[in-house]
């Protein structure tokens, strides 16, 4: 296939890349050169996707059997680009976010779930990242003249994550010592590797399949308390995981999925929604998932040649506690019953 990646140099859209090249696809990245290098062996175009004239001259002459967007946030500037590829290309996928789902994760996800409001020509300041990503699917629906595939994934990570979730876990366990471990070990994690999604996504678009589908790894395929020792193992490092109460937390002001990456804080209908997304539907269309072990371990190979004061993920990457934070909480939860 001939095969167009928007982005194609961070992360899920370098997968994309990666393997539409290894299937021996024909692949053309379309980005501005500011994020990355492109991968060797790809047409580049240079370009911005907000800028009229730039997507003009995209697809001036060009056309493509599948448009793989993983960078699209705002309906409308999503909308035009599905405007500019109608007639230059087969099927547009779209990748989305459960987080797209109408309430998640406060109300549980089921397979008839419905979209948050927000029309396709929203603009950036019209609603939240997952209110928008329901407009980004709608704008593709809608303006796209050709086969519309909406992939909705979980929580993804792998190597060249540039969110900074699983690399800041890794680096700071490396380090070793005390490490602050939040809540219970035993909560049950869904996680999914960026590779599996865009395996899953290029599946579909050879098949010419027009849907949506909820991607992201089997309910329970970890624990938080097994992942941080998968983090260990990786790395190979004698840290001490110092398990503290969620609640305790909260007091002392620890911020919930950033300053310590992937834990829900205390209201644990809201975790266990997060980590139970049906998968069923796209296990049947052939979703595989690899195993947890296999992601780290893989980051950590990617992560470990870069010296840490170099390890830069994104200008939105903020996760990670402040080790004197750390050191704060630590010594508070120690002290405790004194």
């Amino acid at each position: 296939m001939r095969v167009l990646v928007i982005g194609g140099t961070r992360f899920l859209g370098r997968a994309a890349v990666e393997a539409a090249l290894a299937r021996g696809h024909q692949v053309t990245t379309f980005n501005r050169g500011q994020s990355g290098p492109d991968l060797h062996g790809v047409e580049a175009i240079r370009g911005d996707r907000e800028d009229a004239a730039d997507l003009a001259r995209l697809v001036d002459g060009q056309t493509w059997d599948v448009v793989v967007d993983p960078s699209g946030y705002v309906p409308r500037v999503v909308g035009a680009a599905a405007r500019a590829l109608t007639g230059h290309a087969g099927t547009y996928a779209f990748i989305s976010s459960v987080s797209a789902i109408d309430g998640f994760p406060a109300k549980p996800v089921t397979d008839e779930s419905g979209l948050w409001e927000c029309p396709p020509d929203a603009g950036p300041g019209d609603g939240d990242y997952g209110v928008l990503k329901a407009g980004c699917e709608r704008a593709v629906e809608q303006e796209f003249g050709g086969s519309a595939l909406i992939i909705q994934p979980g929580l993804i990570l792998g190597p060249h994550e540039n969110v900074g979730r699983l690399p800041w876990w890794l680096s700071r366990i490396s380090r070793g010592g005390q490490v602050l471990a939040p809540g219970d070990p035993a909560t049950p994690m869904q996680l999914v590797d960026a590779r599996d999604i865009a395996t899953f996504t290029l599946d579909q678009a050879e098949r010419g399949v027009a849907d949506r589908f909820a991607v992201t790894g089997p309910a329970g395929n970890t624990t938080y308390g097994e992942w941080l020792e998968l983090c260990k193992e990786a790395t190979g490092s004698d840290a001490e995981l110092v398990w503290v109460d969620s609640q305790f937390l909260v007091d002392h002001e620890v911020g919930t999925w950033v300053e310590l990456p992937l834990w829900g804080g205390t209201d644990a209908e809201v975790t266990a929604n997060f980590w139970a997304v049906p998968t069923a539907k796209a296990e049947a269309a052939g979703l595989r998932s690899r195993p947890v072990a296999e992601t780290v371990r893989d980051t950590w190979r990617w992560l470990r040649d870069i010296p840490e004061q170099e390890r830069s993920y994104g200008a939105k990457a903020t996760h990670g506690i402040a080790p004197e934070k750390e050191a704060a909480v630590l010594a508070a939860w120690a002290a405790r019953d004194r």
